[in-house]
């Protein structure tokens, strides 16, 4: 399953992420992991759940992050859940052009991979969900 958390930004989206997490990991059967910019939220997260700084990565493209996403999930079998805060900036997608289609592109992906790993994926991103192409709106769990 893939839950799409959208909203302009600094309305309260990495929050909303951070207190989801929190609460997922006191009934979680499998691991959690949180993707993040930076470490900023560390302090902020159950320290059960694992925190990845994806800018210690040289992530260049949409394309290599999903790989990098692919390897997180494929190197541990009981990944349960995977919080992707501020998407587009991890995935580099903030300033391509016919962005509707590559953000339905890369959702699509994602939901592909979490149905081949029963991994849900809660992503944040700044965008309205007028925005987002109307074959992923469905994924739209919150709006900000």
């Amino acid at each position: 399953m893939i839950q799409l958390v959208v909203g302009a930004k600094g309305k309260g989206k990495t929050k909303y992420l951070l207190d989801k997490a929190n609460a997922a990991i006191k009934e979680a059967d499998g691991r959690i992991v949180y993707i993040d910019k930076s470490l900023n939220h560390m302090y902020e997260l159950n320290n059960k759940i694992r925190l990845v700084d994806a800018s210690r990565y040289p992530l260049r493209s949409g394309d290599e992050f999903m790989g990098f996403i692919l390897g997180i999930v494929s190197s541990n079998y009981d990944i349960q859940q995977v919080y992707l805060d501020s998407f587009l900036k991890l995935a580099k997608l903030e300033e391509v052009e016919d962005d509707k289609a590559i953000i339905k592109d890369y959702v699509t992906q994602l939901n592909y991979v979490s149905g081949m790993h029963n991994v849900d994926f809660i992503v944040s991103m700044s965008k309205e969900i007028d925005e987002l192409d109307e074959d992923i709106r469905e994924f739209a769990v919150t709006e900000f």
